[in-house]
């Protein structure tokens, strides 16, 4: 019985994940069309940057179900006590780039200090790659959607989700952070663990930036080349402070979370 409904999960996620897709496809092709219009670029954008999230989170919907058909993964049944978490992770990334942010204008795009990725490795050492990365994606998409980074959802979708699937891979998998241990060897390993998700994006961040802006948004390649160096500069210090803050944050909550036996051993 238990296997005959991971199967039936596993077959929704693949019909929604192909409908997600393919309505994403669609939504981009047309609203990519309209934007080459006189003067009907930027009402576009919004749409557009929809369209594209719709991919992404297609096509992860596609990969999880193929995932749980073919068996390679153990498959657990959902924890509620994760889905609340991560939802108020969510809320926390969308807290920590909406409200915690500087804003720095680079021709007609911008970059930001900000501490919305605290939230997203945090995420990541306390409930898991996945839901700390799908926290990150959902919480900074939304920011960007509402805040004025329509352009830079999709790309933020992407890069969040693998932040937090690298942290826990290796929190989780690498280390087996939630086992006992010294405290120091404990902060030593969720410090590598945040280190590695944020190096991931120091390198990522303004390189995909950069080949996004340039050959799926059209922005001039020279314009796109600044905004990329200015994105570098302002994703080191985002991610020495996301290090260092969620390290910090993951050793103070952690014997709180396994008090209440809301930490689970991932």
């Amino acid at each position: 019985m238990m296997e005959q409904n991971n199967r039936k999960a596993a077959c929704l996620r693949l019909l929604s994940g192909g409908l997600l897709l393919a309505a994403g496809i669609a939504a981009s092709l047309l609203t990519r069309a309209a934007a080459l219009a006189e003067n009907a670029a930027d009402s576009q954008k919004f749409p557009f940057a929809l369209g594209l999230i719709a991919i992404l989170l297609g096509a992860t919907l596609l990969i999880a179900g193929l995932v749980n058909l073919t068996g390679s993964v153990q498959k657990k049944k959902m924890d509620s006590h994760q889905m609340v978490l991560a939802a108020m992770f969510a809320a926390l990334c969308y807290i920590g780039f909406s409200f915690f942010k500087i804003d720095i204008p680079v021709g007609t795009e911008k970059t930001a200090f900000h501490l919305g990725n605290v939230f997203c490795v945090l995420a990541a050492l306390l409930i898991g790659g996945l839901w700390g990365g799908m926290a990150g994606a959902v919480g900074m998409t939304v920011a960007d959607l509402t805040t004025g980074y329509v352009t830079s959802a999709p790309k933020t979708f992407l890069l969040k989700l693998c932040i937090g699937l690298i942290v826990g891979l290796v929190a989780h998998k690498g280390f087996h952070v939630s086992r006992e241990k010294p405290a120091s060897k404990i902060t030593l390993e969720a410090g590598i663990a945040a280190a590695a998700g944020m190096a991931f994006n120091v390198v990522a961040d303004p390189v995909v930036g950069y080949f996004y802006k340039t050959y799926v948004l059209g922005i001039p390649q020279k314009a796109a080349g600044l905004l990329a160096k200015m994105s570098a500069v302002t994703t080191l210090v985002n991610a020495i402070i996301a290090v260092l803050v969620a390290t910090v944050f993951y050793l103070a909550l952690r014997p709180a979370l396994k008090g209440a036996k809301l930490y689970k051993t991932l």
